[in-house]
């Protein structure tokens, strides 16, 4: 393991932490201070905020916000249990097309709902399917999520706005009569309801706009392809930082790990410890008042037991 994802993600969000401080020390006195930009996170939107990372300050009181992002996931391979690189078995593609909209409920309090198509591709397969088959694509609903979100503490000149979030995914994707001859391109979900609690977080720093996420998500059991699968409990942990452009650019810098953990509840997980650590640099387009644009890249950096894959996407946000 060249890294470990703990380590990684524990310094990275320590040294995210602490550069709090040191921006939100007051202005000495008869020295203005500078107003920094507002963000999608206040009445009047300036940048889009994060695409993966979620926001800390709900969207405000009986407004919307529909966002629609594409991610096209070509995948490199697949990362071993020893956190080394190697072959998937095939050329691998899956387009994912998560329409998502935010609603001010109530002050201080947020929900957004998330319903995803998905489109998976396989070709040039090294174990091929019952009838010889190489190749394959199948398309879809996936699972569904819903989020609530409320504002626990506002911002101060030191520290951070903090949000409570948690969320429900609905086991709407197809995970059921799975056709071996698809190749697994039919498995749209994971069959199983998720829960997840956790934290969002939010600074202005100077000329910099940082967001973090810190969350837990729990499942639960599932029949997948005639097969009891116990899924294992996983630990999010997302960072972004926004740095305005001259005119109307923003540039935007994430990175988001997710660690499988044990299980709180219900019986030993039957499935492997995956992890999964990425970048994404990106671009935002300030098109209008109510209209921003997004373009940029996932990257997968280091991982385990799962796939690795370059995710260009592009992004749509709209105020009404």
């Amino acid at each position: 393991m060249p890294f470990g994802l703990w380590r990684c993600t524990a310094i990275l969000m320590l040294a995210w932490l602490w550069v709090w401080t040191p921006f939100g020390v007051p202005a000495a006195a008869g020295e203005e201070e500078e107003e920094a930009p507002i963000t999608r996170q206040t009445s009047t939107r300036v940048t889009s905020g994060p695409i993966i990372t979620d926001t800390a300050i709900p969207q405000p009181l009986g407004t919307f916000t529909l966002e629609i992002p594409t991610f096209l996931s070509l995948t490199g391979g697949n990362f071993s249990a020893n956190w080394r690189r190697v072959s998937a078995g095939g050329n691998f593609q899956t387009l994912i097309t998560p329409a998502q909209l935010y609603y001010g409920l109530a002050p201080r309090t947020e929900v957004y709902i998330v319903v995803p198509y998905i489109h998976n591709w396989a070709g040039n397969v090294n174990q091929p399917g019952p009838n010889g088959q190489k190749c394959a694509s199948f398309g879809g609903l996936g699972d569904i999520n819903l989020t609530g979100k409320y504002l626990l503490l506002e911002e101060g000149e030191r520290f951070p706005a903090v949000a409570g979030i948690f969320s429900t995914t609905f086991p709407s994707g197809h995970h059921r009569r799975l056709n071996p001859g698809n190749l697994g391109t039919d498995q749209l979900g994971q069959g199983a309801y998720m829960f997840t609690p956790g934290l969002n977080f939010f600074k202005k720093a100077q000329p910099f706009l940082l967001y973090g996420n810190l969350w837990y998500s729990m499942s639960t059991d599932a029949t997948v392809a005639g097969v009891s699968t116990h899924y294992r409990d996983w630990v999010t942990v997302n960072l972004a930082a926004e740095y305005p452009l001259p005119g109307p650019w923003v540039f935007l810098g994430e990175l988001v790990s997710a660690y499988s953990a044990g299980r709180i509840l219900g019986p030993r997980p039957n499935q492997p410890p995956k992890a999964l650590i990425s970048i994404m640099p990106a671009l935002e387009f300030i098109a209008s008042d109510d209209l921003y644009l997004v373009a940029g890249v996932l990257i997968d950096l280091w991982g385990k037991n799962t796939t690795y894959n370059y995710t260009p996407n592009f992004s749509v946000f709209y105020n009404f």
